[in-house]
């Protein structure tokens, strides 16, 4: 299993941020803020804007590589583009409370899993 995002499943223009912002379904949850837009992209992408006022670089960075964690473990459709903004205890909550919160954002949002390969087969 791939431990990083490829290019294309990551959201890295400003531009693509924007339209997120502007044109996406948006979701507050407990830990997280969940942006998401419908596109013709071949893979699903994730983008994470941790500014300044989360914290000092080391806390969002730690935010960043959770978030990433996140969108790696529980794979998504191709065709959307979602921004997480982290908020606050993000990047100190239980991972397990960060699962719930994310998975219950992308039911809010009606965003499609990829569905779990069965590991007995």
């Amino acid at each position: 299993m791939r431990l990083t995002l490829r290019p294309h499943e990551r959201v890295r223009r400003r531009p693509d941020f924007l339209e997120a912002y502007a044109q996406g379904r948006k979701h507050h949850g407990r830990f997280l803020t969940l942006f998401a837009r419908e596109t013709a992209a071949p893979a699903a992408r994730l983008g994470v804007s941790a500014t300044r006022k989360f914290g000092p670089a080391v806390t969002r960075n730690r935010a960043k590589r959770r978030a990433r964690e996140l969108f790696r473990h529980h794979r998504l459709l191709p065709g959307v583009d979602l921004v997480l903004i982290p908020r606050r205890g993000f990047d100190s909550a239980a991972f397990p409370l960060l699962v719930s919160d994310y998975l219950a954002a992308l039911r809010r949002l009606r965003v499609a899993l990829v569905p779990a390969r069965d590991s007995r087969a």
